[in-house]
Parts: C-alpha cells; structure tokens; sequence
C-alpha cells in the first residue's frame, strides 16, 4: 500500500512538470511571436537556442531572434 501511494505522488509529480514546462499561450501573447520561435518545432517541449535564452531572461529582448 505504501508503495502504491509512493507511485501515485510520483505520478502526480511528473505530470505537474510536464504540463509546467509546456509553452504558454500568454507567452504568445506577450512577445507576439509563435511557437517554434523558441521551439524545435510545434507542439513539441524542446527549446532552441532562443528559448533557452528566454528560459533564462524571461524576456526576448536580450534574446537573438533570427530573421525570417
């Protein structure tokens, strides 16, 4: 029973940190830029470069956006 418990806090755990490193759609909305400007791809959690610097900073201005 103690380990059933165990699992499911883990489980809980896990699936709050999941869904808390997902982009943001205020995000979006702040910086007026789209998913895959941080991101290696859409729906996807993985970050480039430029969403590493903004995991840092929390802003994209100190951030290398490249051009279009």
């Amino acid at each position: 029973m103690r380990l059933l418990r165990l699992m499911a806090v883990g489980a809980i755990l896990t699936a709050f940190a999941a869904t808390a490193s997902f982009a943001k759609p205020e995000y979006t909305k702040k910086e007026g830029k789209n998913c895959v400007t941080c991101h290696t791809k859409a729906a996807s959690k993985e970050l480039n470069d430029v969403g590493k610097c903004y995991e840092k900073s929390k802003t994209l201005k100190d951030c290398k956006v490249p051009a279009k």
